[in-house]
């Protein structure tokens, strides 16, 4: 009853809300929301499917049939036409494609995996020896010492594939009672739940660093009466990555709280619970920004974590459906074609339903509508955010560590900045706004971040290989005596350590997540499973007071920072024209920016 209670003023808040502000190309009237998704989906509607499956080390939506494989690439979102692969027919339980996208495995049953080599069409399988393990699932790692990993009931089995012999060869076995397991390839961690109540876990990262086996630990979980024992499912835990950070969240359906635990070399560290509304909640990360979606009361509390505190950035609000437009298809259709007509208006209002019985959400940024068998990629709303707070400060931190959209937060950084002084506000306040945005810019500049190259999409063909030349290898942190000890794996392979700023981020989460050099603190340093993109054209930082943004330049920036010049441009000259000010104000405004540049 409690629970019903605060879904339903959930929804009331969500109504109210979205009635407070009226949408602009969004579904339905009075619309407001903070996130969304675009339309047109990706549509997987291929006759004799056989069910959806997620391949994140090569970000592919693979649907197969008895005889055939359809893959689609998800980065870039494009709806595009899928590319098919002939196969043998039979039962199909998971499909993977290598990491260089060379070989297709698929697992035919609890004991067997088959491979096939694309180009030649040469096919061999893998099954296990004992009959009393069975297979729970693998994937393929950019690990030196193995190229696949086999997750049992027994535990983990480290393959090296070997292309002469068209054949799998042992590395290493690693002895565990497994009874489901997590893992995801951005982070390259895997978790293994054990116990009578799967709140028990042994992890491992297996990256170009090598393995590293992390320390024993369990879950939290309320028991609702005094001899009951909840069983913790899969679907309660997942895998994060935030601004290079490690997550596990794990959902605890009595607690209703949703518990998260940070990953270090030598401990895994609860780091605080956020509460939940709903019996089924999901986890999405877009930009580095963390959303639940209560799924029940249909809306999405987003926070972002890397501030300590522990408050939602907004009101929880519904996903929006934007670009979609509902029409009267059978007045646009002869009358002898009505039934197709109505069949046509009935499938576009299923593309209509936000949080579907069957949406499955894909970590980080993709929703799966498993009954319709669309993919929507998920976005941030950076203006309906930044207006929905009135804290001026926070809301600039906030878009000043925004990468996927850094020029959208750029000019709206510049707005509100325009709108403060429009207003008159006072100079103190104005003076901590600016501060922020000099911090984040001087920042940029240390780091290389603010002019960038575009980066180039990988092909196909292409490996996410994080371990050559000039490319960073794993740094943990192991925790010693309340500080933070640097470790580095002894794996031979030359490693770089990375730490990051008390409140901008230069970390950024776009294929394998490409993380910048800072000198700062180093309390934060822990698994970095990427890797090193430190290029910056220096001739675009030579004078930072001088250099204005070309076309051409801004097309390129990965950065929101902010110059000296673009200030003056973009906030104080338009003022000064059109004399909206009174002289002195503005002056006063100017010489502190001045001040908090020259103390930078």
């Amino acid at each position: 009853m409690i629970r019903l209670k605060v879904q339903d003023n959930l929804r009331k808040m969500a109504w109210k809300a979205s009635s407070s502000q009226a949408s602009v190309g969004g579904l339905g009237s009075g619309a407001l929301s903070h996130v969304f998704i675009q339309y047109p989906p990706l549509r997987c509607n291929i006759p004799g499917s056989r069910g959806f499956y997620y391949d994140d080390g090569n970000k592919l939506l693979i649907s197969p049939t008895s005889d055939q494989i359809f893959s689609w690439k998800t980065a870039p979102f494009s709806p595009l036409a899928p590319i098919t692969d002939s196969i043998t027919e039979g039962p199909i339980c998971s499909v993977r494609f290598s990491l260089d996208e060379k070989i297709i495995a698929v697992q035919r049953s609890n004991i067997s995996i088959q491979f096939w080599h694309r180009e030649t069409g040469e096919t061999f399988t893998h099954r296990c020896k004992s009959e009393s393990e069975s297979i729970l699932g693998f994937f393929w790692t950019d690990c030196p010492s193995c190229d696949i990993v086999i997750v049992k009931t027994s535990g983990l089995d480290l393959f090296a594939y070997d292309s002469a012999s068209k054949s799998l060869i042992l590395v290493e076995t690693k002895k565990l009672a497994v009874s489901w397991y997590v893992y995801t390839h951005e982070s390259r961690l895997i978790l293994l739940a054990s116990g009578m109540q799967c709140k028990t876990f042994h992890g491992f990262q297996l990256s170009s660093a090598g393995i590293i086996r992390l320390p024993k630990f369990e879950m939290v979980m309320a028991k609702p009466e005094a001899n009951s024992k909840p069983v913790l499912a899969s679907e309660d835990v997942y895998i994060v990555t935030v601004y290079g950070r490690i997550y596990c969240l794990q959902v605890d359906r009595v607690a209703m709280v949703l518990h998260s635990y940070r990953f270090y070399r030598d401990a895994i560290i609860q780091q605080g619970s956020l509460p939940i509304y709903s019996s089924k909640v999901a986890v999405s990360v877009v930009d580095n920004v963390l959303l639940v979606h209560q799924v029940d009361a249909k809306v999405v509390i987003l926070y972002d974590i890397f501030a300590d505190s522990r408050a939602p950035i907004s009101a929880p609000l519904p996903v929006l459906l934007r670009g979609f437009q509902r029409s009267d298809i059978s007045n646009s259709r002869p009358s002898t074609k009505e039934s197709e007509s109505s069949e046509a208006s009935d499938s576009n209002d299923n593309e209509a339903i936000i949080y579907g019985a069957d949406w499955t959400f894909l970590v980080p940024d993709l929703i799966c509508d498993v009954a319709n068998k669309l993919l929507w990629k998920v976005h941030l709303d950076l203006e309906a955010i930044s207006a929905s707070s009135s804290e001026v400060p926070s809301v600039l931190e906030f878009l000043q560590r925004r990468k996927l959209e850094a020029n959208k937060a750029k000019q709206l950084c510049l707005a509100i900045m325009q709108t403060m002084i429009l207003e008159r506000r006072p100079i103190t306040m104005v003076a901590k706004a600016m501060d922020v945005l000099v911090t984040s810019y001087s920042l940029s500049l240390k780091t290389g971040s603010y002019f960038k190259g575009i980066k180039t999409e990988r092909t196909p063909s292409s490996v996410p290989n994080v371990s050559g030349p000039g490319q960073a290898t794993d740094v943990f942190t192991s925790r010693t005596d309340g500080k933070s000890v640097q470790h580095e794996p002894s794996t031979g392979v030359n490693s770089v350590s990375f730490s990051r700023p008390s409140t901008y981020s230069s970390s950024e989460t776009e294929d394998n997540c490409i993380f910048e050099p800072s000198k700062i603190s180093s309390n934060d340093t822990q698994f970095v499973g990427g890797k090193v993109d430190a290029s910056a054209d220096s001739s675009t930082t030579d004078n930072p007071l001088n250099a204005s943004v070309s076309e051409q330049q801004e097309s390129q920036l990965t950065s929101p920072a902010i110059s000296p010049d673009e200030m003056y441009r973009s906030v104080f000259a338009p003022i000064e024209e059109e004399m909206t000010v009174e002289p002195s104000y503005l002056v006063a405004i100017i010489l502190e920016f001045f001040r908090w540049y020259g103390n930078d």
